[in-house]
């Protein structure tokens, strides 16, 4: 019985042991299918960060081609905003200049035909005004001439502006045509008769806009 007893004891130790070593080894099994799962869910979270990552350093290279298009759109009409305005201020500028030779060929012509017999010395102040020193010595000696001839005639004449245009511009050197109406009396022709005189100014803005040649002095007198 004892023999037996033990027998049944160490059976059943046997069988306790064995049902208590099963949990450690049903662990034992499933150790390897856990390591599965966590190793799949890590590269799962790897995977998903390497996606993210990409998709962010595409949205960020996308934004700095727009940011960089914009910059560079910005400088182009930056550019042409610049170009057009310097391209205005030139005109303007040009206009400006052309005005003011223009005027200053319109007085002169004015002044040169208007003429009295009684006051040639006046006159001839008036046709050397705001020339240059070479030319007001050209016309010093054409007035001497006229004189000769105003004087028997006894010529007088008043002038009025009509037009006057710039024909070329360059380097800063201005060719006006310059058209005045004049009322001219002589012993000839006491009532006053109409006439329109035409005068070519060159003028020289580099040396103080000075005139520097005049044609047409004549043309007020119905000569060419």
């Amino acid at each position: 019985m004892t023999i037996n007893g033990t027998e049944v004891r160490e059976k059943r130790q046997s069988d306790d042991g064995a049902a208590t070593h099963e949990p450690d080894a049903t662990k034992a099994k499933r150790k390897p299918s856990e390591e599965v799962d966590v190793d799949a869910s890590s590269e799962g979270v790897k995977s998903t960060r390497r996606q993210r990552s990409v998709s962010v350093s595409l949205r960020d290279l996308i934004l700095g081609a727009v940011i960089l298009a914009l910059v560079a759109g910005s400088a182009t009409l930056g550019w042409l905003y610049a170009d057009a305005r310097r391209q205005l201020d030139a005109q303007a500028a040009q206009t400006t200049d052309n005005a003011h030779a223009e005027r200053i060929a319109l007085d002169y012509a004015v002044n040169a035909a208007t003429m009295d017999f009684k006051d040639l010395q006046g006159w001839k102040v008036k046709l050397v005004a705001g020339t240059s020193p070479e030319l007001s010595k050209k016309l010093s000696d054409a007035g001497t001439s006229m004189e000769q001839v105003l004087v028997p005639l006894q010529w007088s004449s008043s002038a009025q502006p009509l037009v006057a245009k710039v024909r070329s511009a360059t380097g800063g050197v201005y060719i006006v045509d310059s058209f005045v109406s004049v009322r001219t009396k002589t012993v000839q022709a006491p009532e006053a008769l109409q006439s329109t005189a035409t005068y070519s100014t060159t003028i020289d803005s580099n040396r103080n806009w000075l005139i520097t040649d005049v044609g047409g002095i004549g043309s007020a007198m119905g000569q060419k």
